[in-house]
């Protein structure tokens, strides 16, 4: 099996953007090809190789999550898995074109875009809990006292950011910053419903042995201003995933997305450094542990 770092459709549908994951392509002034590449990044620098089905995984755990989330939101999938075949065009069916496609491509609306990264956080961690420890506040509002490092929240809090340009940071942002940017009122849409979706979300990964210690949601609005949940849904790449049965309060936890990544870049000084190369041994742990977490979460084997 190798990576596919890049797509190349030969200009059969104009690509239209590349992130630091997905390949996304036109197929009309209504639907997107949205395409999962195995591409990974750390400290937003993307790798030179990438990690062995990761785009498949994590399409694959998106559908899951827009199935699971379907009775609180709509979403924006359309056709997926051999379904998008039929609504594309008939080249895109040849072998060197189906095997950048299957099995990491959404067929999916296009929505207008809410210019915000919709971030909840159920566990103190991460940049809220280094601004929790130097000021006592998340996202510059206070919060309870005497938390510790890990602790899970008394409720789940919103914390917006910014939605950066490839190569540049996020930025964390207040709520009275989020309204300036979309408004009161669908500021406190997106904090009501992005909050429901993170606590169901929890509570059946603790059923299944992991704990979401935060998410990463992107929404977009239809024709009647009404909130569509987009891009991909609690996936290792956008949310923070902890193995409950080794969580402990007051300490780091062994995350499920890309700590072998980010531990290897920083013990050799490469954090930041772009034209680096994963080993092999990186490569297989990431991806043994996107597996984990897709198996856990699905109760289905990876094939």
């Amino acid at each position: 099996m190798s990576e596919i770092t890049q797509t190349n459709l030969d200009n059969i549908l104009p690509l239209i953007a590349r992130g630091k994951v997905r390949d996304i392509y036109e197929v009309d002034s209504e639907t997107l090809l949205f395409v999962a590449t195995d591409r990974i990044s750390a400290y937003d620098v993307i790798m030179n190789n990438g990690i062995t089905e990761k785009g498949k995984l994590l399409t694959q755990l998106s559908k899951f999550w827009f199935d699971f989330t379907k009775p609180i939101i709509q979403n924006h999938l359309i056709y997926e898995n051999d379904d998008i075949f039929t609504h594309l065009p008939k080249q895109l069916s040849e072998p060197k074109y189906r095997s950048q496609l299957e099995g990491r491509a959404l067929l999916v609306k296009k929505f207008k875009l809410v210019p915000l990264e919709v971030i909840v956080r159920g566990y103190i961690t991460g940049s809220a809990w280094k601004e929790y420890k130097s000021k006592g506040t998340v996202h510059g509002v206070k919060t309870v006292e005497g938390l510790q490092e890990s602790e899970e929240f008394p409720t789940a809090i919103f914390t917006p950011s910014t939605k950066a340009e490839q190569g540049e940071h996020d930025e964390n942002i207040s709520i009275e910053q989020a309204e300036t940017i979309v408004g009161k009122e669908l500021t406190a849409k997106l904090e009501k419903i992005a909050i429901e979706l993170y606590t169901k979300a929890k509570e059946f990964a603790k059923t299944r042995g992991i704990i979401i210690a935060d998410t990463k949601f992107e929404f977009g609005l239809d024709e009647k201003d009404e909130l569509v949940l987009v891009d991909e849904v609690l996936t290792p790449d956008s949310s923070r995933f902890w193995n409950a049965s080794t969580y402990k309060i007051g300490q780091g936890q062994d995350s499920y997305d890309k700590q072998f990544l980010r531990d290897w870049l920083t013990s050799n000084g490469l954090n930041g450094k772009e034209n680096v190369s994963m080993t092999q041994e990186i490569v297989d742990k990431s991806r043994a542990k996107y597996i984990e977490a897709y198996e856990a979460l699905t109760g289905q084997q990876w094939k």
